[in-house]
């Protein structure tokens, strides 16, 4: 017998938010995010971020607090930026990353999981993310990650959970993983920025770090970062910190490279990480301030996006946010 279809097949599956819910084929869970904190040693009380609603530099006292909070919101995971008081060229003084770590593990233990990014640019006072030569025009790959591999057995023996390279120096996940194991700490993972793109959408960011490359020598961070224009590149570096070692790979900035994330995705077993950068973020404050969009609608939109690009974990500065927002959401 014929069987006449109607023409309202597809319409039936979005006829009401019960089976939109049933039907979606992206299921966002608060437990897939992290967390962003920056703890600032030179403040002596919180100072808002410029440009990023609700995100805050804490202090190593209120970052307590701060935690405590999310922790409440559902939020168990963070990625840690800790900001010195003194910049320098070399011999950087790490003890107030360690110091904070400590803290917040002897404060909240096995409760919270803790990244920690791993990166000079908030150390030196040129603001690139290694040691420089002495005419600051090219960066010094070995050395760096030397100073890089020795920070991250720092960090892991005060206790953070992961180690998050952002540096881009070559052979950075192979050496660190190399000085953890040596020490002892198998069981340190590492996250790294594998593919961290060469990109305008970091202002935000740096404001908060202090971080801005200085105009003069190497002025900006494309010797070391990927291109936009070069997704091969971007896929061979995670596929080698794959190689090296790395348990976690990120993705950043996320909303504008759906497209990588899809295609690493397709090339690896390892969780792939999607960093929503500050940029990114603070384009759809600006717009939510200006009744534009819907702020909550538009973050998970993103989110979905990212998820449906293959990210297996979402770092957003709203993270904080994610489960009110998805169980609240009408999809």
């Amino acid at each position: 017998m014929e069987t006449n279809f109607h023409p309202l097949t597809q319409r039936r599956l979005r006829a009401d938010t019960h089976i939109r819910e049933l039907t979606a084929s992206v299921k966002l869970s608060h437990k897939s995010f992290i967390q962003p904190l920056f703890v600032d040693e030179g403040i002596s009380s919180p100072r808002q971020v410029n440009g990023l609603n609700g995100v805050q530099v804490d202090t190593i006292g209120s970052i307590l607090a701060e935690i405590d909070q999310d922790l409440k919101s559902g939020i168990t995971k963070f990625l840690l930026f800790p900001v010195p008081a003194n910049k320098k060229e070399k011999e950087f003084d790490f003890s107030f990353a360690v110091n904070t770590v400590k803290k917040i593990k002897e404060s909240f233990g096995e409760d919270v999981w803790i990244a920690t990014d791993v990166c000079l640019c908030s150390y030196t006072s040129h603001g690139h993310c290694g040691i420089l030569n002495e005419d600051h025009t090219r960066l010094l790959n070995s050395k760096t990650v030397e100073v890089i591999s020795h920070y991250s057995s720092l960090l892991a023996n005060a206790g953070a959970d992961c180690i998050a390279p952002s540096d881009m120096m070559d052979g950075r996940i192979g050496a660190i993983r190399n000085t953890l194991n040596a020490l002892g700490f198998e069981e340190t993972a590492i996250m790294s920025y594998a593919a961290k793109f060469s990109s305008q959408f970091y202002g935000p960011f740096r404001d908060a770090c202090h971080s801005t490359p200085a105009a003069k020598g190497l002025g900006n961070r494309k010797t070391y970062q990927v291109s936009p224009f070069n997704v091969n590149d971007a896929i061979a570096s995670a596929l080698r910190d794959e190689k090296e070692g790395a348990d976690i790979l990120m993705v950043k900035p996320a909303a504008l490279y759906g497209d990588v994330i899809a295609r690493l995705k397709q090339q690896t077993l390892k969780p792939v990480a999607a960093y929503h950068v500050s940029g990114e973020y603070a384009a759809v404050e600006a717009l939510a301030e200006k009744k534009l969009l819907d702020r909550e609608a538009a973050h998970l939109e993103i989110w979905a996006a990212l998820q449906r690009s293959g990210a297996d974990i979402i770092i957003s500065y709203a993270a904080k946010n994610a489960r009110e927002w998805i169980n609240h959401a009408a999809i």
